[in-house]
């Protein structure tokens, strides 16, 4: 059992699926149907294997495990996968979301499906591979080769200004991830290796640890994204399909705050500690700004849009805390995003599939002809806002516990926004749900079907479950999260006895 390469075979599973849609025949009614359910398979299985590494997974050992190492490219390069307790909470994310955003799409697209499956499988697969991969090239190679299909699904099934949301999305990120690649060659040039196992323990120079961390900031700062450089989420989400927005504000922006916990904070600790107060400041002002621009738009995904760079700002403060509370509540505070806000997204969907309008103005009074609808968008609502009992509280307190200990100023100013996202997400769901029903288009609309009620019942059941019990993914990255402060408590005060 030990020799299965289970790993790989979660990770390119997706791709065999989009090669067998690839030799489907016809864009006929039969064609879109069958590239649907092999789409539907490939996913279900690749969660099902997911599945079968979770049971054997070893959430008490802090290191990679289900690793798998081959020579690959020169000598050099390795084709080297691992997960811990860090990434396999997220590459388990990546393979449960990935079914929910297929059956969204069943009946919304229309148009070149096969494309359009093909294009979510191989984004399936480049995601995992970006959690999974243990070797700096190879990682980069995942990480910039997920912004092709994302940037196809954005331009081609988009909404009316799609090329222009599509090409912002994908300049912005290509840009920072320039400077990536080049810190990841003087990283080879310093340390000898690509391999990130080995370069976890390499100990860095102080000015090059400066200048890799400032250069793996310019990519992962966009990728979460981070004020000022969160520009394009707004434009990516409002004109991306219901699917693909999904994607993006559960997994794509995770990998940010991913590489946060893997290269910076590990592998330039002196530095991360040097600009732990420029992130401290760039959170608080992404979650402050953001809610107030929030409270401000009239177009749901927009709003939905900003409220993800607020709670971005959590998670960015809670790891740079660098507390066990603040990197764990960063970490659940990824997974529990993940589920609220693609559940949110797919609330939008299912309205805008009805209306084709995501105006907030078009709607109200929903209440009495969707009630069904009502409850689920309620349950998420407050899981955005943070309600206790809900997934969305515990990864906010965490990161302000874990903030707190380090600089109060920061977690009381970070409180603020928790506040501020009552306000907006209550004022929407009051517009759109409550009132009178007095628009006519809204008179015939219907409830829920079945696919949808599919589609949200396991995300309902997450949400409360993680809210009331988060020790699953608490103890899945206990282990690598208490290396990883211990690591660096003992580098900070390596620096300050150096008196850098």
């Amino acid at each position: 059992m030990a020799s299965w390469p289970i790993l790989s075979i979660t990770t390119f599973l997706p791709l065999v699926g989009a090669l067998f849609i690839m030799m489907l025949n016809g864009e006929d009614e039969s064609g879109k149907r069958n590239a649907r359910w092999v789409a539907l398979w490939a996913t279900i299985v690749t969660f099902a294997v997911s599945l079968m590494m979770l049971a054997r997974f070893d959430g008490a050992s802090a290191e990679f495990q289900f690793v798998e190492k081959q020579p690959w490219l020169a000598g050099t390069i390795i084709y080297h996968m691992g997960v811990d307790g860090i990434s396999f909470p997220l590459v388990m994310l990546t393979t449960a979301i990935l079914p929910i955003c297929i059956i969204a799409s069943w009946q919304s697209i229309q148009v070149r499906v096969k494309e359009y499956m093909i294009a979510f499988l191989v984004l399936e697969t480049l995601m995992i591979g970006t959690f999974s991969a243990l070797d700096l090239v190879l990682f980069y190679l995942f990480f910039e080769g997920g912004l092709i299909p994302m940037f196809l699904i954005i331009g081609v099934w988009g909404g009316p200004r799609r090329v222009y949301a599509s090409f912002k999305f994908f300049l912005y990120t290509l840009l920072g991830s320039v400077l990536m690649l080049l810190a990841i060659m003087a990283m080879y040039w310093s340390a000898g290796t690509t391999d990130i196992v080995a370069l976890l323990k390499f100990k860095f120079s102080y000015s090059l640890q400066v200048w890799a961390w400032l250069a793996f900031f310019a990519s992962l700062a966009v990728k979460m994204p981070m004020w000022p450089v969160h520009t394009w989420l707004p434009d990516a989400h409002v004109e991306a399909p219901t699917a693909g927005s999904v994607v993006l504000a559960a997994i794509l922006l995770k990998m940010g705050g991913y590489g946060f916990l893997r290269f910076s904070l590990p592998m330039f600790p002196e530095a991360s500690v040097l600009f732990a107060p420029l992130v401290f400041g760039l959170s608080v002002i992404a979650i402050i700004y953001t809610s107030l621009v929030a409270m401000m738009q009239e177009d749901v995904k927009k709003l939905i849009a900003y409220s993800s760079v607020a709670h971005m700002g959590f998670v960015t403060m809670g790891i740079f805390a660098m507390t066990t509370q603040g990197v764990a509540g960063g970490v659940f505070q990824m997974i529990s995003h993940g589920i609220v806000s693609g559940a949110l997204f797919l609330c939008v969907g299912v309205v805008y599939d009805r209306m084709h309008t995501r105006e907030i103005a078009a709607y109200g009074g929903l209440v009495n002809r969707m009630p069904l609808f009502a409850a689920v968008f309620l349950i998420f609502t407050l899981a955005n806002v943070g309600l206790p009992g809900t997934s969305g509280f515990v990864g906010e307190f965490l990161t302000l516990i874990g903030t707190f200990k380090v600089n109060t100023w920061v977690a009381s100013l970070a409180t603020i926004g928790v506040i501020l996202s009552a306000c907006y997400a209550l004022w929407l769901y009051r517009k759109m749900v409550f009132g009178q029903l007095t628009k006519p288009a809204l008179l015939t609309i219907r409830d829920l079907t079945p696919r949808e009620i599919l589609i949200f019942v396991p995300l309902v059941v997450l949400t409360i479950l993680f809210g009331i019990y988060p020790k699953p993914v608490l103890d899945m990255s206990a282990a690598s999260v208490s290396a990883l402060v211990d690591n660096l408590q003992t580098s900070a005060k390596k620096s300050v006895a150096k008196g850098k």
